[in-house]
């Protein structure tokens, strides 16, 4: 469905008047429009988790305020890949203004529109751009997922504070007028002395307090809900979830709905079930990436036979190869690539790996081979230091496949049990020529290329 563009400028125009207004109440003429918008545009939108997540950034990006406009330039090809959505790293002004990648955030609400902490734009652009760049992606079907940065702030003036015994930068007056705070409002305070970890010495939030659980997600103008209704944002991923309980992003994603991830760095799969049990929420699977770097690097496919998120509860894990903090899988990363595009999970790849640093031409394959091929559960056929083969049982409209993951220096052919009895297969990666039929005991020989990998399913 298309809106006239007389009409949606004038509500872009409507939109951005009102979102530089310093009152505390939301507009109810916002509101309206901004409901109308959503129902309009999410209509078109993927279902989120039915392709494939891209990291739409990586650290240090070209600063100077042109990164929302490369990415924009990307979401049309991105869309036609495969991709379902985009993760943009955090879109406030942070403390360290046009340099920043945007983790130290000073105003939740400048999205490049104040002139305070060194500059108007942030490092990725002003706010108009990154507006466009939303509707190009929602334009394009693709969601679009906010790094929502709630553990710390940075930026803050100096004030005396009682309860640190010092003088602390815990007094924030941001040019939006939105989320004052002071010392009241960080650990420790009056009430809370801590909560379940700070960060880099920056000042800690205290979530249990009223006010900020009032201005992070519960006022009709908080953060959530100015993120989701006023800039459109879709989903959300949380940093650093290791400094505050689970139910402070449960409660936020519970305000305003949306996908949902949240970044618990730890390789223990107990730790991330029991997070993503308690946060209601999927996470970032390090106990998959850690396996697959003990397997890759450490040349030793066997690794892939132990505990990962993703085993344990396929809904609620996100993997990745690479990330914008952690970029270890150096040898062969395209074997770790055909790994999580051929398993369960719901895969995120970053974008070096896509853009600049593998083959293109590959990844849209594997892009593929997960959206039409990997449905079902998964059963391990081999594993040896070698070689890896499982199979995707189907589902879901999805025929499944076999997937044959070589990591020695020759060629490689075994036998194995499909699910499929006096069929033709074929390797969908173009990697052999083979189009064997499966015995009438499911039972075939398949082949897989040094350093390299097959992906068979029915011709």
């Amino acid at each position: 469905m298309k809106i006239n563009k007389f009409f949606y400028a004038f509500l872009t125009i409507t939109i951005l008047f009102l979102s530089c207004s310093k009152d505390e109440v939301l507009d109810p003429l916002e509101s309206e429009s901004n409901v109308l918008q959503e129902e309009v545009s999410s209509k078109a939108l993927k279902q989120i988790g039915s392709g494939v997540m891209m990291q739409a950034f990586y650290w240090d990006v070209p600063a100077g305020g042109t990164w929302w406009n490369v990415v924009k330039g990307k979401v049309s090809s991105w869309n036609n890949a495969g991709i379902d959505a985009i993760w943009l790293p955090p879109v406030s002004k942070a403390q360290n203004g046009p340099f920043s990648m945007g983790y130290d955030p000073f105003d939740y609400y400048d999205f490049g529109q104040y002139n305070q902490m060194g500059s108007t734009e942030t490092r990725f652009g002003s706010r108009s751009e990154l507006e466009s760049l939303i509707t190009q992606a929602h334009n394009n079907g693709l969601s679009v997922i906010a790094d929502m940065v709630l553990n710390h702030n940075s930026g803050g003036d100096l004030e005396s504070n009682e309860f640190a015994g010092k003088d602390t930068y815990t007094k924030f007056m941001p040019l939006s007028g939105k989320f004052n705070r002071t010392k009241y409002d960080f650990h420790p305070n009056d009430k809370y002395n801590s909560d379940s970890g700070f960060f880099g010495g920056f000042p800690d939030l205290s979530h249990k307090k009223p006010y900020v659980q009032d201005w992070l997600w519960k006022r009709s103008n908080s953060v959530a809900k100015y993120y989701k209704n006023t800039m459109k944002f879709d989903g959300w991923r949380f940093d650093y979830v290791k400094g505050f309980e689970p139910w402070v992003p449960r409660q936020f994603r519970d305000a305003v709905g949306g996908f949902a991830v949240g970044e618990y760095w730890d390789g223990n799969v107990n730790t991330l079930k029991w997070w993503t049990d308690q946060a209601q929420m999927s996470a970032f699977d390090f106990g998959c990436y850690y396996k697959m770097r003990d397997a890759f690097m450490g040349n030793n496919l066997n690794a892939l036979s132990g505990d990962m998120l993703w085993k344990r509860n396929a809904s609620r894990a996100v993997t990745f190869v690479a990330n914008h903090d952690t970029d270890e899988i150096i040898n062969n990363k395209i074997l770790a690539y055909a790994y999580i595009l051929t398993h369960e999970g719901y895969p995120a790849i970053f974008y070096r790996d896509y853009e600049d640093w593998l083959s293109k031409t590959k990844m849209n394959n594997l892009i593929w081979i997960h959206n039409n091929l990997a449905g079902g559960s998964t059963t391990n056929l081999w594993t040896d230091t070698d070689e890896y083969i499982a199979k995707r049982n189907g589902g879901g409209g999805k025929n499944g496949l076999i997937v044959y993951i070589n990591n020695s220096n020759s060629w490689k052919e075994r036998w194995i049990e499909t699910n499929w009895s006096n069929r033709k297969i074929k390797d969908y990666t173009g990697n052999s020529g083979w189009e064997p039929t499966t015995q009438g005991g499911r039972w075939v020989k398949i082949q897989a290329p040094p350093k390299g990998y097959s992906v068979w399913s029915l011709k």
